[in-house]
């Protein structure tokens, strides 16, 4: 998961709106969302080869998604995949305190945090969500409005980020209803950051390039899926992911839709 927008109580109609793109080699064996087997209260897409996930949510409004922190000078190899992070979190049965839980979760994380590469990881659920980063070992609620999340702190304006967070909010501000063709269309950007404003993360200009789009493009590595995840004023939760073909085609477009 390389980048996640999210619109919190922005709309009385939809006061929860995230779309993310998830970014990886096209070579990395993935499964498409499902509830799963072992676990069905958890719906999510897996990454078969660490078995974790990038993003999902959980029959009663939990909620998880990641972002990798890009720094190659500092990848450990035998780091712990990122990926369970988000699974961890769903796989959890609701306790009493949703609030209690929460913060059980996130004392684990910073207890935890130099097992890891880089990471943001949102959790919580459809009322409360909280964004941590172990690089920095910071904490940032996620109170009313637009936000947006890469592969940078949720305070580093990148930016296909700033790109994102703009579209987003003009589009739930003008709007009258939420179509979820248009919130794709958003994950759908393609359009390269202009050479001044490219970030330096150590990785080279055509790098650096390539993936200052918001739906990224290569020969080997781009954009795997685009997923929404909305809740209405009735607690009704869809879900929906898109995947893609290494040239961009669309495959395929799950729908899921909750009672929460």
């Amino acid at each position: 998961m390389c980048i996640l927008f999210i619109a919190n109580n922005m709309r009385e109609d939809y006061p929860l709106i995230i779309a993310a793109n998830r970014d990886e080699f096209y070579a990395r064996p993935t499964a498409p969302c499902s509830f799963w087997k072992d676990h069905p209260h958890v719906l999510a897409g897996q990454d078969l080869e660490a078995n974790g996930t990038w993003m999902g949510v959980t029959r009663n409004g939990n909620i998880a998604a990641l972002t990798n922190v890009r720094d190659p000078h500092n990848i450990n190899k035998n780091a712990v995949s990122r990926g369970e992070l988000v699974a961890n979190w769903l796989k959890q049965r609701p306790a009493q305190k949703e609030y209690t839980e929460q913060l059980a979760y996130l004392a684990k994380l910073e207890s935890t945090r130099h097992q890891y590469n880089g990471y943001n990881l949102l959790f919580g659920n459809v009322n409360t969500l909280r964004i941590y980063n172990n690089v920095n070992n910071s904490t940032h609620t996620v109170d009313t409005g637009v936000y947006g999340l890469s592969n940078a702190d949720i305070a580093t304006p990148w930016p296909k980020v700033t790109q994102g967070v703009t579209a987003l909010n003009d589009y739930v501000q003008q709007q009258s209803t939420i179509n979820s063709d248009d919130l794709f269309d958003i994950l759908r950007h393609d359009n390269k950051a202009e050479d001044g404003l490219l970030p330096d993360t150590g990785i080279g200009y055509e790098w650096e390039k390539a993936l200052s789009s918001i739906f990224i493009q290569t020969e080997k590595y781009g954009t795997r899926t685009s997923t929404l995840l909305v809740v209405d004023k009735n607690n009704t939760l869809t879900y929906k992911e898109r995947r893609f073909s290494e040239s961009g085609k669309n495959l395929e477009t799950r729908t899921f839709s909750l009672s929460i």
